[in-house]
């Protein structure tokens, strides 16, 4: 697609109120592809008034035909997938076919989701003598991020849109080219002017403003931990809501019944999908002393297998930010089985699929969240043991499981410290509520628990 450069506010493209541009790089072979508006605290308030005007009306559109509108988006973007998918795979590198089955696929289900959530949730309920209403908070600030960066647009606009609030969008600056396709599939659908905003711009700067504007009354962020405290501490001086997405430095507890083989290549593939840039990826795998040094040799195996078949990661400043980690694990003596710091190409931003063992819960790469295609690979000696280095650090946003029975598994993952378990490799479900414990956030993403987020509850007593 065409960059625009402009803003889509109230219904149109609009000339930015500043000068200055940022350039969308290829990661696969560092060429710029485009450039957009870098907006400025200016186009910020002029979006934001815009989705202040066009709240009261949308507010009281009926929930039919909100959910209308989201059934036409949902179309829009289905009729659009394959221009969705080459977009992607430009901006963020990721393999064309991931791109078309994951970018593209996945939102239109999400999409679809809410069209049917607005058409059918229970926006009014009696309680006694009361009836209670849930009403839309109001002016949204979407800040989303690049790694899914159309999937993480929809799980946040799609349920605003649906529970009747307006929004204002920042996307983020390297993946800045789908956001605009959602605003012109946002436009096809018939949206009304101003419910939908988007500004294009820095975190620092248009984020930033966003977060901070008066008018803004919800601020739903995906991101790293270390900018989701500073928004929510913006959000919390204002006394606004927060919805925040956050890191993950996810489990991947392989029981002594699971079927080794199984559990191990599965859990490789989880982490080398999307070039390892997914906060919820199993980025730790604990295997039992007994079958420890099999695992890793099945894993390194594994890994192999994706040297050619893995895009780069975003940025020259993600590729040595993951490959400086990748050097700190060996500095801290864990045994490094497949791939390494180097770059495996001359061109792009590439990152050798890497798997380390001999890994304890206090190194770095234990620890930290990488965002790259590297998994630690960590023995446990009991099941409380694998437990307790299970819930041992700062994150709690998902997990997996593997044991010989269901129900193992399921008495395992009851017992984690985190928001989302998958068990024996659980199929992903667009309707069950995402989000974190502890430092991976606040808030839930996806089906009626994200629909939830973009609600206040009013009661009337007779």
């Amino acid at each position: 697609m065409k960059a625009h450069d402009g803003m889509y506010i109230d219904g149109e493209w609009r000339p930015a109120t500043g000068p200055d541009v940022i350039e969308v790089v290829n990661p696969a072979d560092e060429q710029v592809i485009g450039r957009v508006p870098a907006g400025t605290a200016e186009d910020v308030d002029l979006a934001v008034r815009a989705a202040l005007a066009a709240l009261p009306a949308w507010a009281a559109t009926a929930p039919a035909e909100r959910a209308a509108r989201l059934a036409a988006l949902r179309d829009v973007l289905a009729a659009r997938k394959d221009e969705i998918a080459e977009t992607v795979t430009a901006e963020l590198g990721s393999p064309l076919k991931f791109s078309q089955n994951v970018h593209a696929a996945v939102p239109v289900a999400v999409a679809g989701s809410y069209a049917e959530l607005a058409a059918t949730h229970p926006f009014e309920e009696k309680v006694g003598n009361s009836t209670v209403h849930l009403e839309p908070v109001g002016v949204v600030a979407a800040i989303t991020p690049w790694n899914y960066p159309l999937h993480q647009i929809v799980a946040k606009v799609a349920p605003a849109l649906a529970a009747g609030c307006t929004v204002v969008l920042k996307p983020a600056e390297d993946t800045p080219l789908v956001a605009q396709l959602f605003a012109e599939a946002v436009h096809e659908a018939g949206v009304p002017a101003g419910v939908f905003n988007l500004v294009t711009g820095l975190g620092p700067v248009a984020g930033q403003a966003l977060a901070e504007h008066p008018g803004v009354d919800l601020v739903s962020f995906t991101g790293s931990t270390a900018v989701g405290r500073q928004i929510g501490a913006t959000a919390g001086a204002a006394l606004k809501k927060v919805a925040l997405e956050l890191g993950g430095k996810s489990a991947n507890v392989i029981l002594p019944s699971a079927d080794l083989a199984k559990a191990v290549n599965v859990g490789v593939a989880n982490v080398m999908s999307n070039s390892g840039q997914t906060c919820s990826a199993w980025t730790r795998m604990l295997v039992h002393r007994d079958q420890y040094e099999e695992a890793v040799e099945l894993a390194a195996a594994a890994a192999a297998k994706y040297g050619e078949r893995i895009g780069p990661v975003v940025n020259a400043k993600q590729q040595a930010r993951v490959r400086g980690y990748i050097e700190k694990g060996v500095a801290e003596g864990a045994r490094l089985v497949a791939g390494g710091p180097e770059s495996p190409r001359d061109q792009g931003y590439f990152v050798a699929p890497t798997v380390f063992a001999d890994v304890t819960s206090e190194m770095t790469i234990a620890q930290e969240e990488i965002f790259g295609p590297v998994l630690s690979i960590l023995r446990y000696e009991d099941e409380e043991d694998a437990l307790r280095i299970a819930n041992g650090t700062v994150y709690g946003l998902a997990g997996a499981v593997w044991a010989g029975e269901e129900a193992e598994a399921v008495a395992f993952a009851r017992r984690m410290d985190t928001g989302q378990v998958d068990i024996n490799g659980g199929r992903f479900n667009p309707l069950a509520p995402f989000g974190g414990y502890k430092q991976s956030g606040v808030g839930r993403e996806l089906g009626s628990h994200g629909l939830t987020e973009y609600l206040q509850t009013k009661s009337l007593q007779f």
